[in-house]
């Protein structure tokens, strides 16, 4: 098998996660060369010790890439980047890499959010992009450690159309020998959204409560409040002409039901630990721009938009 140059750009609890299966794998099977790009303690971190998993999945915690780089500029010659970043540094990275790549590089965005294909695809728009959406529950526990808690991370991908006669066989072999729990779809877009209903609801109303995802479960006040953004996230989607189950709310808190009680939204974090940078406008700020795009109410979005934007003098906003 021929070696390929695997890159991650965003060593979060996404990137982290995933990305340490595929470099074990490819540790102990010398299979592929993989390059993690971090920067400053991390940095050093990763290049002394390797990167940590704590995770319920792997007894041996620590892999080691064959490469630590500091920035997107010392790439060289990649075949498959993922990049595994926060929605607002995602314009600055295409841009980074867009001069780095070749015409044979993939990219594959793991990322949740309905418009990530579309903001890649204006930045890099000759290269495969392979659509996607992941559910995991991990974080940064400090630098260099992600932790992992609850079911296996699930990565959901395809082909977007115009690369539909592609043939990507080798990055799902791929993720078949790391042990990622995955599946391939010539249309992701019904995942994707789905996923978005999930992040974009609990995310706001952990944000706002600074609860958790047991907390919007168990208690009906927030429990409303979820299933009010959802309503209006089905309600664009269908006339986006996105298919969604009927049940799809029933279904959602179903799968927030599998997550401990406890596990907080990355947005709840991110607001409540001060971040002036966070994916507010991922989610409600997205799905107001639709709404008005759609001429399409959401004042229940809205609401919770300004609620949070009003207690937090320090969110960032586009």
């Amino acid at each position: 098998m021929e070696k390929k140059h695997i890159v991650v750009v965003g060593l979060g609890g996404v990137g982290g996660y995933f990305g340490f299966k595929i470099s074990q794998f490819s540790e102990l099977n010398n299979h592929h060369n993989i390059s993690f790009i971090a920067r400053g303690k991390t940095y050093d971190i990763l290049q002394n010790n390797g990167l940590t998993l704590l995770s319920p999945e792997h007894k041996n915690n620590i892999t080691k890439p064959n490469i630590v780089l500091s920035s997107i500029k010392e790439i060289n010659n990649p075949d498959l980047v993922l990049i595994c970043v926060k929605e607002y540094d995602l314009e600055n990275v295409c841009n980074q890499l867009s001069e780095v790549i070749t015409p044979k590089t993939i990219i594959l965005p793991m990322m949740n959010g309905a418009d990530i294909y579309d903001r890649i695809r204006k930045i890099i728009p000759k290269n495969i992009i392979l659509p996607s959406c992941v559910y995991v529950a991990s974080h940064i526990k400090q630098k260099g450690i992600v932790e992992h808690k609850g079911k296996a991370g699930k990565l959901i991908f395809g082909k977007a159309p115009q690369d539909s006669s592609e043939n990507i066989n080798w990055v799902i072999d791929l993720m078949k020998n790391s042990k990622i729990d995955f599946d391939f779809k010539d249309n992701v877009l019904t995942d994707i959204w789905t996923k978005f209903i999930f992040i974009s609801s609990f995310g706001l109303v952990t944000a706002k409560h600074n609860s958790s995802i047991g907390a919007v479960c168990a208690n009906e006040f927030q429990k409303k409040e979820a299933i009010n953004i959802m309503s209006e996230i089905k309600e664009i989607a269908d006339e986006k002409g996105i298919e969604l189950q009927e049940n799809i709310i029933e279904t959602t808190f179903e799968k927030a039901a599998t997550f401990p009680p406890k596990t907080p939204t990355s947005l709840q974090l991110d607001i409540h630990s001060g971040k002036s940078n966070n994916e507010l406008e991922l989610f409600a700020g997205a799905i107001i721009k639709y709404g008005q795009d759609l001429n399409l109410k959401t004042p229940y979005t809205r609401e919770i938009y300004e609620q949070i934007k009003a207690t937090h003098n320090n969110v960032y906003t586009k």
